[in-house]
């Protein structure tokens, strides 16, 4: 019989990849491990190819040395088998464009940043196929999160509320406001399909910060069930208290045994107006990273662990989706209790 859906997917992703500015005569890799989707594989490939490009499709061995499950977190550093290949490296590195389609991808691995140093274009791509094709972007989602970027970099203070009790006031001063876009369009950029979202990545914030229910926890794809109070003094979570959820998270805290995991790392909020808050439910552990929820338009996203701007390495990361909240930066709202405000 045949695989329909494999047309709808290379039409998707050759979408994707012109909004990646593929043109004739480029290189692209597309980067796989034996538990990475075939249908991705080939409809990448296709996409690479009709765009009149160079393409290889490379697979490596799995495995990650992550200490958590690495399916789908975003918690690892890669695949062991680039880490440890200077060859794997250098053919990634030859490449204008990478789609990596591999389990956990090199988001906090120091090797994706000499990766992108090279010029190298990196798409990591891993969320259910009706996911990507819901939240497949276009050009102006670029010119929307570079607004927030500018937002930031001029201002000193954003400051995080809720009807529930979260009062957090960051320090922006050297924070280095970044965006992700959903495609990787420019020399040593990379990206993530699906995602639409302002961060940045402060050192020092203070306050509280109120989990409620409903709210996103990630890797663990869980929903809050009660309320969590975070108690925060100089970027570090000093304390969780509340139910069930808030002694998953101090056990998490505990069992990772790194410095680093109880500090905040990036954080700012989702402009995705496609996005779907209850598309975590919908889904196996294992079929999907959670960019619904990071990217979700006028959420308040934060995290913990890593944070490349202070050279904390750490794979002890939690992304945290927050709903209901409004973040004002400098006294200007970008999110009115949990709305998005778009100027």
């Amino acid at each position: 019989m045949f695989d329909f859906s494999s047309v709808d997917l290379l039409d998707a992703f050759t979408r994707e990849l012109r909004l990646c500015k593929v043109t004739e005569g480029e290189h692209v890799v597309v980067l796989s491990e034996p538990a990475s989707r075939g249908d991705y594989v080939a409809a990448a490939f296709g996409a690479a190819k009709a765009l009149g490009a160079h393409v290889i499709a490379a697979t490596v061995p799995g495995g990650s040395p992550a200490p958590l499950p690495s399916t789908h977190t975003g918690a690892g550093p890669g695949l062991r088998s680039v880490l440890a290949d200077t060859t794997a490296q250098d053919l990634l590195k030859s490449a204008d464009l990478v789609v990596d389609l591999t389990q956990e991808g090199f988001i906090h691995a120091p090797v994706q940043q000499e990766i992108l140093r090279a010029g190298t274009r990196i798409l990591f791509v891993c969320d259910a196929p009706d996911v990507l094709v819901r939240n497949l972007p276009d050009e102006g989602d670029k010119q929307r999160v570079l607004r927030g970027v500018e937002l930031l970099k001029s201002s000193r203070t954003m400051r995080v509320t809720s009807a529930v009790g979260t009062d957090l006031t960051v320090q922006l001063a050297g924070s280095r406001p970044e965006f992700q876009t959903g495609f990787a369009d420019d020399p040593g950029r990379w990206d993530h399909w699906p995602s639409t979202m302002v961060l940045c990545w402060p050192e020092l914030s203070d306050g509280r910060i109120v989990l409620a229910e409903g709210d996103i926890l990630l890797p663990f794809k869980e929903y809050v069930q009660s309320p969590v109070t975070l108690h925060i003094a100089g970027g570090r979570i000093e304390k969780a208290e509340g139910g069930a959820e808030a002694r998953l998270l101090e056990t998490f805290f505990a069992d990772a045994d790194d410095e680093w995991g109880r500090h905040l790392s990036h954080m700012g909020w989702g402009l995705m107006r496609s996005a779907d808050w209850f598309a975590t439910a919908m889904y196996g552990k294992g079929d999907l990273m959670g960019m619904d929820a990071r990217a979700f338009a006028g959420n308040f996203l934060w995290s913990t662990g890593p944070h490349p701007v202070l050279g904390r390495e750490s794979y002890a990361h939690l992304d945290i989706a927050m709903r209901g909240c409004t973040v004002s930066v400098d006294g200007t709202e970008v999110v009115t209790g949990g709305e998005l405000v778009e100027r």
